[in-house]
């Protein structure tokens, strides 16, 4: 073999061997770039699907997904185990993580008990679609409750409206087949029944505004937390005849009594001076005469 053959085979060999290396060399790169860009997981209870707020969670629900650790949910569940049977007391997006505020504990089941706040009470009220803002007085919504009553006592027909309380949470909006219904096809939801998240007292103020009055929502933005402190609207108000700020008709002023002065009593007038009798006998002839 002559030595330009040779060196020829030796060059050759020398260029598969670097090329070889050059592949193994970035293979290898493109491995550990592919475990640098991956970050560390860990399992993550989320829902399925769309879970409405009340519903018992069971496998059909929920399913176990990888999850970044550097964007880690608080209070996250790790296992479907600690999510069954328990109720939701919020309700769940579809792929969202399922945390231990949203749920009830074990035991309590489902349903609006359970989502109900300690020291609160739920109450339901009936509306229409005009009491229930044209069905736009959906679950979440914050609302104020106002009552149209007659006022009491008065002589002529007078009227009031005012807000009773301010600021509430709406728990539910009609039955679950609405809500169903209507989050299925973008609609409002028509609702008969509204149950309100309110204060023991505010329960009492609400119930006997739908006893006595006629009871109607308004619809709050949910960022608007202040409360509504109005003076009402009345019957007289309302027709001008009478403005709930204008002033009284003016009164007359009571007479003015002048003091009374002490005067002393007269004195007493002196007695009598006493009478005396005198007889004078003269003669056969007897008289008598008084003598003061």
């Amino acid at each position: 073999m002559n030595r330009g053959l040779r060196t020829a085979i030796v060059l050759a060999v020398a260029l598969v061997a670097a090329l070889g290396a050059s592949f193994v060399a970035f293979m290898a790169m493109q491995r550990l770039s592919a475990q640098s860009s991956t970050p560390d997981t860990v399992p993550v209870v989320v829902a399925v699907r769309d879970v409405p707020m009340g519903t018992l969670l069971t496998t059909d629900h929920v399913k176990v997904m990888p999850w970044p650790t550097n964007s880690q949910v608080q209070g996250a569940l790790g296992r479907v185990e600690d999510a069954l049977d328990r109720g939701t007391i919020l309700g769940l997006a579809v792929n969202e993580p399922v945390t231990e505020a949203k749920l009830a504990a074990k035991g309590i089941g489902s349903g609006l008990s359970p989502t109900i706040t300690p020291g609160m009470r739920a109450i339901s009220i009936k509306v229409n679609e005009v009491v229930g803002v044209a069905g736009f007085v959906v679950p979440g919504s914050r609302v104020d409750v106002l009552v149209t009553i007659e006022t009491p006592g008065a002589t002529t027909r007078s009227s009031m409206t005012r807000v009773v309380v301010s600021n509430v949470q709406v728990l539910t909006a009609g039955t679950r087949i609405d809500q169903d219904k209507a989050q299925a096809e973008g609609k409002p939801i028509a609702a008969s029944v509204v149950t309100l998240l309110v204060l023991p007292e505010d329960a009492e103020r609400i119930a006997l505004a739908q006893v006595e009055g006629q009871v109607t929502l308004t619809l709050r933005n949910p960022t608007d937390t202040a409360p509504t402190p109005t003076p009402g609207a009345r019957l007289a108000s309302l027709l001008g005849t009478q403005t709930d700020n204008a002033p009284s008709a003016p009164t007359a002023p009571a007479p003015r009594v002048r003091p009374r002065r002490l005067v002393a009593p007269p004195p007493a007038a002196p007695p009598a001076p006493k009478a005396y009798t005198v007889e004078t006998i003269r003669g056969a002839k007897r008289t008598e005469e008084i003598v003061k």
